[in-house]
């Protein structure tokens, strides 16, 4: 797995999103009442602008697909980040997380989420580079996710249980069983303990890293410009938190999420297997060719499923209230 782009531009990027990050954390510290919808609103929208100039520089500034690779990932990672947010919901209310301390949570899950998932980028691209085959893997893989996500059917509480990790840091660490505001440690009896938010910070960071299993094989299916991956994973995280706040109380209404997702994760997965037999020298089984699927027919593809889904679950769900209204 290669970049076109140079050195000294992985240097920036890298201070840029750091900067990014640090900034976020200062917004956080500074903040003394809880995350509004208004407030939610203008970083959403600061978040997108920022990865739409990112892809305006990227259109201008690189050779090649760069710039629509990084498009059709962003699209993709952020569209599967939306799925994610119904199981945050779950977390912070199966463990009743005070409202002031939810964006702190959710800023450190997600930080810490980010570095993981670039370990997995880093292990995809080694995998890739050292065998043609892991693209059959990473293909099915996407295929199934797809086809158990479709037969799931809505999300539902039954989407977050607490696993065997976060049982064993009850047992270890000197944990406290009320919060203390948005504090990490607290003092008990003159005894510093940590507090709740420790296990909701872990598991909103599991929760961000099994949905990276799926996320990541997908973008290896538009892209394999390491920078790309990247990049377009850090942007699509960066947004998250906000996007929670923003649109939390509507998730129950895109009712058609988990349908559309698995149609996109399908058709990347199918392009992937498509992708590994041509490099395979196959073009053609039996009477059947083989067509090569481009960035753009692969970010329409993207596009259009996620306008459709969203379009189907608003009316559904629109005609469902109107018809319990009438009963």
């Amino acid at each position: 797995m290669v970049s076109a782009v140079p050195t000294h531009v992985w240097i920036i990027t890298v201070i840029g999103l750091l900067a990014i990050v640090a900034f976020d954390l200062i917004v956080i510290a500074r903040r003394k009442h809880t995350v509004t919808i208004k407030d939610a609103t203008r970083w959403v929208l600061f978040y997108v602008g920022l990865a739409g100039l990112f892809a305006v520089a990227l259109f201008l500034f690189t050779p090649g697909a760069s710039g629509s690779e990084f498009v059709a990932g962003y699209i993709t990672e952020y569209s599967l980040s939306v799925d994610n947010l119904f199981v945050f919901v779950i977390i912070m209310a199966r463990f009743a997380v005070p409202s002031l301390a939810q964006d702190k949570v959710l800023y450190i899950g997600i930080v810490v989420s980010m570095l993981l998932r670039a370990v997995f980028i880093l292990a995809g691209a080694a995998a890739i580079a050292a065998a043609s085959w892991v693209f059959y893997v990473f293909g099915a893989f996407l295929v199934y996710t797809a086809v158990r996500l479709a037969l799931e059917g809505e999300n539902d509480e039954t989407d977050f249980q607490e696993n065997a990790v976060l049982r064993g840091m009850r047992r270890i660490l000197p944990l406290q069983h009320d919060y203390d505001g948005a504090k990490l440690v607290s003092k008990v009896g003159g005894k510093r303990m940590l507090t709740p938010l420790v296990i909701v910070i872990a598991a909103i960071g599991m929760a961000n890293v099994i949905f990276a299993l799926d996320s990541i094989p997908a973008i290896f299916g538009l892209t394999q410009d390491a920078y790309v991956v990247l990049t377009a994973n850090a942007f699509a995280l960066m947004g998250l938190r906000q996007l929670y706040f923003l649109i939390g109380g509507l998730l129950e209404r895109v009712i058609y999420l988990n349908v559309g997702l698995s149609v996109i994760l399908a058709f990347i997965g199918v392009k992937l297997i498509i992708e590994a037999l041509h490099g395979s020298h196959i073009d053609d089984i039996g009477a059947i060719h083989l067509p090569h699927i481009g960035i753009v027919t692969s970010l329409g593809f993207i596009a259009g499923t996620l306008l459709v889904t969203t379009v189907a679950s608003l009316i559904k769900s629109g005609y469902d209230r109107r018809r319990v209204s009438v009963d």
